[in-house]
């Protein structure tokens, strides 16, 4: 345990020995500095050594007919056309990042965005130290609203290995200040698995990424920690440590780093953490599974008190309406002011769309609410929110003769939106060749009824369609106001 220096000053003789000549120090507190300097150096090579055996080097290659423009961010556009073959050990891979592992298996935790893409057209691979062989891996599930992906070994051999996970911390406890370890692979130069090493303090919490400016339609703020979810630290993270550890000094993993904002020219000097909290641990342990990482919708339209009113000490966000057939319609009015989820404060527009977002679909909620000066506590359980970016879950519900369903609110527009259907469910994905997609379903489609039975929830659509033989009739509400229209599945070959 390191021992505090009597005096403020040793500690800074530990980092900046040259003081200015006025400055008199004796020879017992000069050494006393150097013992605190050599204890924590100590103490940061022995989290290093211990760690770094649970990180490692992502490389992804292109394999061939990608434009010039479309290569990723420092790839020198290596390509593996062969499908038997591996990469030279001294290919520079087109895309590059950091992994942690995560279990006994050996599967690695990294970023979303840094795999978004990669399942299409390409090949990821990792190294291990004192291993000359590059392991490519698969996509066994991502989150892109939580930013995080889990990816798994193809080799029969691979999770058969020694492997060590990470242990986890507490990054919701963190203070500015504490000092923090980062371990990655900058710039991709840790193609020989050998991860390098940073250290700096925790400069602020709950910082977020800049509103996106153009995500095709999507929405300004894609995942949470446009919100403010991020930890900030000074120590320095080039392009490449995306999905590197980020270590307390008691060698448990408080945050996942991130050089997305780095990507987007935010604040380059700083560095960026997913911080490892009750909502990452949740995510983390779905994606092991292969299972989709479902979030919290609510459907209000929320805005930002008044100047006034905010200047007069009040607090919280008021409905400015309600959404038809969202989870809110009965409970919530509009002009509500809501001042608290669940006994936790809400300051803020963001704060508000942070909570309920990290929250699960199918939680119940307690809002806090000030209705024509009285104060309620209303209980709210939430539906599935719509998610900007690919979801990807190999464990995810199996379809019915080609076609995938989930609720109406997971498939609404990002634009405002002022009805979601009800009493059906919508073909969120539709199998190439199947006999859905012969029969002419197609995506956002809604289903009010399969054979004779209505399908208001998605769990009684798999339940009702799993147990029919032969062709089956479904009915497709027509949203104009038409009549329904009508098709005939016949079953998968």
């Amino acid at each position: 345990m390191l021992q505090r220096s009597p005096r403020p000053i040793l500690l800074f003789l530990a980092f900046a020995p040259v003081l200015s000549a006025a400055e008199e120090v004796t020879s017992d507190e000069e050494q006393a500095g150097l013992t605190v300097a050599v204890a924590l150096e100590q103490v940061l090579t022995r989290v290093i050594a211990d760690a770094e055996v649970s990180v490692v080097p992502i490389a992804i290659f292109r394999t061939g007919g990608v434009a010039e423009s479309d290569r990723g961010i420092g790839g020198r556009g290596f390509r593996v056309a062969d499908p038997e073959s591996t990469p030279s050990l001294d290919a520079v891979p087109d895309i590059y990042a950091t992994g942690v592992v995560v279990s006994d298996q050996g599967l690695v935790l990294t970023n979303h965005h840094v795999i978004r893409g990669a399942e299409k057209g390409a090949r990821i691979f990792i190294r291990t130290p004192g291993r000359p062989l590059w392991d490519e891996m698969r996509i066994k599930a991502s989150d892109p609203y939580g930013d995080l992906a889990i990816l798994e070994g193809i080799s029969p051999d691979y999770a058969r290995r020694k492997w060590r996970p990470m242990p986890l911390g507490d990054g919701s406890a963190l203070k500015k200040g504490q000092i923090v370890i980062s371990l990655g692979n900058p710039f991709a130069l840790a193609r020989d698995g050998e991860v390098s090493a940073g250290w700096g303090i925790v400069s602020n919490l709950r910082r977020r990424l800049p509103a996106e400016s153009n995500t095709a339609g999507g929405p300004a703020r894609p995942t949470m920690h446009h919100l403010g979810t991020l930890i900030q630290t000074d120590a320095k993270l080039n392009l490449g440590a995306s999905g590197g550890p980020l270590l307390n000094l008691r060698g448990e993993m408080v945050g996942l780093t991130t050089a997305l904002s780095a990507i987007e020219g935010h604040e380059r000097a700083a560095g960026y953490a997913v911080a490892v909290d009750a909502a990452f641990r949740r995510a983390l342990g779905l994606l092991m599974q292969g299972r989709e990482v479902e979030y919290g919708f609510m459907g209000i339209r929320p805005g930002e008190l008044k100047e006034r009113e905010r200047a007069a000490g009040r607090r919280g966000v008021r409905v400015q309406s309600v959404v038809n057939g969202g989870p809110a319609v009965g409970h919530v009015r509009r002009m509500d002011v809501i001042t608290h989820i669940d006994d936790q404060p809400v300051e803020s527009l963001s704060q508000l769309l942070l909570t309920i977002g990290r929250s699960a679909a199918g939680e119940e909620v307690e809002l806090q609410v000030t209705r024509n000066d009285r104060r309620l506590m209303i209980p709210v359980t939430l539906t599935k929110n719509r998610v900007w970016g690919e979801t990807i879950a190999t464990a995810g519900r199996p379809s019915w003769r080609g076609i995938r369903v989930d609720v109406p609110a997971a498939m609404r527009p990002f634009a405002d939106v002022w009805q979601i259907p009800v009493g059906c469910v919508v073909v969120r994905e539709v199998v190439k060749g199947s006999a859905a997609e012969k029969a002419g379903i197609r995506p956002g489609m809604h289903i009010d009824r399969v054979g004779d039975s209505r399908t208001e929830m998605v769990e009684t659509f798999y339940r009702i369609a799993g147990g029919l033989q032969g062709a089956v009739e479904v009915e497709v509400r027509d949203l104009r106001g038409g009549p329904a229209d009508r098709f005939e599945i016949g079953e998968t070959p």
